[in-house]
């Protein structure tokens, strides 16, 4: 547009200046007489004026040319300059996107050993649901197909996304310690390892989540409900059988979950048949199943297998005396027994209730004794109010009450918490029935 401007600007002014050039010569040709003088001045102030007005037009046009020029340059510079910042923008917005692109923040993984708690590695706080074992065609069959039934189950998903994640953590933990253990580890360093591994994958938190009994770590014919006290120099040999059993819980929702460890494969074909008693029950417990029903499936299984030790073949027999139970929140024997023996109640399961399938198999007479020290104190569920004499009773009645609550707790739990002295009052304590 400036060049354009520049041509018709020119192009005007020489029009002018010919068009007064004509003027003067028609002005020439008519003097004469006694005006003459007049005239000359009028020519010369003309002409005076024109070669001003030449001049003037020059100049004019170099004003112009510059101006014109200064704003194509201005023009051109701004051009480019906008073609940079456009450039520059695009490059910055590319930057922008691939960071938007980008994750904010990394996923967590689980380190080894074990120590991101799952609820960070989960953080849209839905936990793996495991194994789910479908009814065979009796009485529970329609709570899969019918739509209401379906509904009921849904409205408990607090509960069971709770106990999930209670078992996710079970769950890696397990694998941990499976591991981990070797031969000549004193009992000890295993429940601590175990339990300082559980407490940072549950996040551990008051009563809202943490262990919900100490680890049983029973050694060969003691079969379960062992855990060492402060100053046990028992250690795990290579041809022990040990029972490693602890839990976890969030918000009260208990997993009670163990598992056989051992090292000599000799043993293998003992542990096998526990493992498929066990999920030979789970696989026959459901609503509306009677708890006798589950014992007779256990023991059928339980005791169709055979052991080999030194030469001699031992049969495998189900131990009478030791069973499954039902839990509860924040209460880890609800009331309900599953035998693992024929016989039994005719108790049926219910809806909304949590069982733990526990399974014993022994190569000896098939029952059990209690002996050794007591390990594992709980205060009762259903404990009436009792007033007490001691103060270091209601010392550590407080701090039960305050950390434990109706969970079981073990002598060590007491030392980690700082208790002293409390000998005395726990046996008062038990001695009146507030724990067991």
């Amino acid at each position: 547009m400036a060049a354009v401007l520049d041509d018709v600007g020119k192009s005007n002014v020489s029009k002018k200046t010919e068009e007064v050039f004509d003027d003067d010569e028609l002005e020439e040709d008519v003097e004469d007489g006694p005006t003459i003088t007049k005239k000359k001045r009028k020519r010369r102030k003309k002409r005076a004026q024109n070669t001003d007005d030449g001049t003037g037009t020059k100049e004019k046009d170099e004003v112009e040319n510059e101006v014109t020029n200064g704003v194509t340059n201005i023009n051109m510079d701004d051009e480019v300059e906008a073609e940079g910042e456009k450039k520059k923008s695009r490059r910055r917005n590319k930057k922008k996107e691939t960071k938007v692109d980008e994750p904010e923040s990394k996923e967590k993984k689980q380190t080894n050993p074990p120590s991101v708690p799952i609820h960070e590695l989960f953080p849209t706080s839905e936990y793996p649901v495991g194994q789910e074992v479908e009814y065979d065609g009796r009485m529970g069959k329609q709570r899969i197909t019918s739509e209401e039934k379906r509904a009921i189950e849904r409205s408990k998903y607090d509960d069971y996304n709770d106990a999930r994640r209670a078992a996710e953590a079970h769950r890696q933990v397990r694998k941990h310690i499976q591991s981990w253990v070797k031969p000549g580890m004193t009992m000890i360093e295993i429940c601590e390892e175990l339990e300082r591994c559980s407490r940072a994958l549950i996040g551990e938190d008051g009563l809202k989540a943490g262990l919900a009994f100490p680890t049983g770590c029973s050694r060969n014919n003691c079969a379960a409900h062992y855990t060492p006290n402060a100053g046990d120099p028992t250690v795990l040999l290579y041809d022990d059988v040990t029972k490693i059993d602890f839990g976890t819980h969030v918000n009260g929702r208990i997993i009670d979950c163990a598992f056989t460890l051992t090292f000599n494969p000799k043993y293998d074909k003992l542990v096998e048949a526990v493992r498929d008693a066990t999920n030979t029950g789970i696989k026959a417990a459901g609503i509306d199943v009677k708890l006798c029903e589950v014992g007779e499936a256990v023991q059928e299984v339980m005791e169709s297998y055979e052991v080999e030790l030194d030469g001699k073949t031992y049969p495998v027999k189900s131990i009478r005396n030791l069973n499954g139970h039902s839990i509860d929140a924040y209460r880890i024997h609800a009331g309900k027994t599953v035998p693992i023996v024929k016989g039994g109640e005719a108790t049926m399961m219910e809806e909304n209730e949590f069982y733990a399938i526990e399974t014993f198999g022994s190569t000896g007479r098939g029952i059990v004794r209690d002996d050794m020290d007591t390990s594992h104190y709980m205060k009762n569920f259903d404990a009436p109010f009792v007033p007490l004499r001691l103060q270091a009773s209601q010392k550590l009645l407080g701090t039960v009450n305050k950390n434990f609550g109706t969970l079981a707790f073990c002598k060590r739990w007491l030392d980690r918490l700082g208790a002293t002295k409390y000998q005395m009052a726990l046996k008062d304590l038990c001695d009146k029935g507030m724990n067991s």
